[in-house]
């Protein structure tokens, strides 16, 4: 079987990076090193400045990122980008905050390489809902708490929000929900109203892993109210189930900011 991860990076191929959460040293060895072998990279706005310092001062940057109704490109753009910088035979790196494989789209532009023929390689990365349970003291398994992690998007296709809500308002285990923050006092809601107790921990927290992180420790009742009290914005996790108490006696990571019920 043919190894990959010992090859360098090659013209005509297209490189699926997973960027990590934020912090530039939590990259992977082998998506430093393509970003220092790449001709061009093609990149998110959740790639912080650490990491895009890493590129060398040869790599073209492509800046595709999307926010919430500001979308540099839209993703059959991207999807075309890729393919054509592929066939020019440039090294391509595209590079997504956290890993491209959970809510990146990697799926999608992986698909579309592979109909236009492009060789490539996806690169996993640490995805945010990781790097922000080791940065805050909240793990998202432990036997005394959870018996399950679920991951989940609070912005769809189109921008809905239609989720399993009986299956995510389970007991005993951990719900983690990306880009939800806007729609945060739903979603908390949601969640009671399917059986979740009002009382049910929930935090949201802010640039995860960096010196801005921000931590706001509440209840499902409350989150929404101290969340806005607090000004959080995207990007920003929610999380929720029991293991948020161990916060206090887990976290070593001190943000910018950690503000408690």
């Amino acid at each position: 079987m043919r190894k990959v991860i010992d090859n360098p990076a090659r013209p005509g191929w297209v490189y699926l990076v997973g960027a990590g959460p934020g912090d530039a040293e939590l990259l992977t060895l082998r998506a430093a090193r393509l970003l220092t072998e790449a001709d061009v990279v093609v990149y998110d706005n959740l790639v912080g400045p650490e990491v895009m310092a890493l590129l060398p001062d040869t790599a073209e940057q492509r800046y595709v990122g999307k926010k919430a109704a500001d979308h540099a490109l839209p993703q059959e753009q991207i999807c075309a980008l890729l393919v054509s910088l592929a066939r020019e035979g440039k090294r391509v790196v595209r590079l997504k905050g956290g890993d491209p494989y959970i809510f990146g789209r990697g799926g999608e532009e992986a698909e579309a390489l592979v109909e236009a023929g492009i060789p490539f390689e996806v690169v996993p990365g640490i995805t945010a809902a990781s790097g922000v349970s080791a940065y805050t003291g909240i793990p998202l398994t432990h036997r005394e708490h959870v018996q399950s992690v679920v991951f989940a998007t609070g912005y769809g296709k189109e921008g809905a929000v239609d989720l399993d809500w009986p299956a995510l308002a389970r007991p005993n285990q951990t719900v983690v929900i990306y880009m939800g923050v806007s729609r945060i006092g739903e979603i908390c809601r949601e969640l009671v109203r399917h059986g979740l107790s009002p009382d049910t921990p929930a935090a949201m927290v802010r640039h995860g892993t960096l010196p801005a992180q921000q931590v706001i420790t509440a209840t499902l009742a409350d989150l929404e109210d101290k969340a806005a009290a607090a000004n959080i914005k995207p990007p920003a996790l929610l999380l929720v189930g029991t293991v948020i108490t161990l916060a206090d006696k887990l976290a070593w990571f001190q943000g910018a900011a950690v503000d408690a019920d």
